[in-house]
């Protein structure tokens, strides 16, 4: 039994055109062939599709799509379910997540992850591959995406409901495959919580965890056994110039294959270049190409599982992002705060004793939670 999952894809940019005059073949370079050996395969839909123009209060773009021909490109490219768990699925609004909903039904995709409520986004998708009971868990980090008892919207991080879903889950299938959509964009390698909670996420049950929503793609490890991919990166996601170079361009699918029920999830992964400037297509590598891809995944792979290697690398990348991260908390003037991701005012100048309290108002946990409420009421 093989179970095919891929990693975003938002039909957008350069990608419309092709939807639009229906080169669906062109589009994808060929990977309908490599679905079309597999039992199942799985991609993550990136964006609502959706005629709403009602547009939600974020921080970064809102992204839609109106091309319904999005999803006859992936029946074409051979799919089956549509993850719909991210950071996108409600930038615009409720009607976004029904009308994705909706469209993704007519369209005969099985869907997991989202849902008119809290109780139908977090509900997993149960299916029998091949004799062999396969149950779908599908998480987002926590933006501005979660659906509510009352609002449609995705299936978020919760420790305590997450932890209930797949322990009955465990129960009624063969296998536990989760999909989950968060880390820090543009990082190459999983935060030390999130490489803490797959490896906890295994530990109660899950057969395999695979991962997006970085934008690049990362290593893996084989956990008690169990394999943990951290990012596949971008499957076609077509976007800002200065993107479509480096790590944006570089993804990967993931087979998992299983030769018996009782028996560990090996992988397999499928390299593939897309978005570059010259050439916004699917392009599967091969040769030399794909012999570096590997060497670059290979030196992930022992960083991930190198305790020492990892915190290193965790602690060098904080460094870069002191910036960023100081400014958006102190400086509310846009042009300043430029001035000091770019390095040319350093970040030095907002140490203040005044931080302390920041520190304890995000670390303590009841602090946290009254914080975020007292944000959630005033963006409202």
């Amino acid at each position: 039994m093989k179970i095919l999952v891929a990693g975003d894809f938002c039909p957008i940019g350069r990608t419309d055109k092709y939807l639009k005059e229906e080169r669906y073949e062109e589009l994808f370079g060929g990977f309908n062939e490599i679905t079309s050996v597999v039992d199942y395969s799985v991609i993550n839909f990136e964006c609502p599709i959706t005629l709403s123009n009602q547009k939600i209060l974020k921080t970064g773009p809102c992204i839609k799509t109106e091309n319904k021909n999005s999803l006859k490109a992936l029946k074409f490219a051979g799919f089956d379910m549509l993850t719909l768990a991210n950071n996108h699925i409600q930038d615009y609004s409720s009607n976004g997540v029904l009308d994705t909903i909706k469209f993704a039904k007519a369209e005969g995709f099985n869907y997991v992850g989202a849902g008119s409520d809290k109780n139908e986004a977090s509900k997993p998708f149960i299916t029998e591959i091949k004799n062999v009971r396969v149950g779908f868990v599908n998480i987002a980090e926590n933006e501005f995406c979660s659906a509510t008892g009352e609002r449609p919207g995705a299936n978020t991080f919760d420790f305590i409901e997450n932890t209930k879903t797949i322990k009955e889950l465990v129960n009624l299938v063969d296998k536990v495959v989760l999909i989950y959509h968060g880390g820090r964009e543009h990082y190459q390698l999983p935060t030390p919580e999130q490489r803490k909670r797959f490896r906890y996420f295994i530990d109660l049950g899950v057969d395999a965890i695979v991962a997006h929503h970085t934008h690049c793609i990362s290593g893996y490890e084989i956990y008690n056994e169990k394999p943990i991919l951290y990012s596949l990166g971008n499957f076609i996601f077509d976007y800002k110039k200065k993107y479509q170079k480096g790590k944006w361009t570089k993804g990967m699918s993931a087979i998992l294959s299983l030769e018996d029920k009782n028996k560990n999830f090996k992988v397999e992964l499928i390299p593939h270049l897309q978005g570059r400037k010259e050439n916004s297509k699917l392009v599967l590598l091969k040769g030399a190409e794909k012999d570096d891809f590997f060497v670059e995944i290979m030196k992930l792979n022992e960083t991930i599982v190198n305790d020492k290697l990892f915190m290193e690398e965790w602690r060098n990348y904080i460094k870069t992002q002191k910036g960023f991260y100081l400014s958006s908390i102190y400086v509310r003037n846009f042009l300043l705060r430029a001035l000091f991701i770019k390095g040319l005012i350093p970040a030095s100048l907002l140490r203040s004793k005044h931080n302390k309290l920041i520190l304890n108002l995000i670390r303590c946990e009841s602090h946290h939670e009254i914080s975020k409420e007292i944000l959630k009421e005033d963006i409202n």
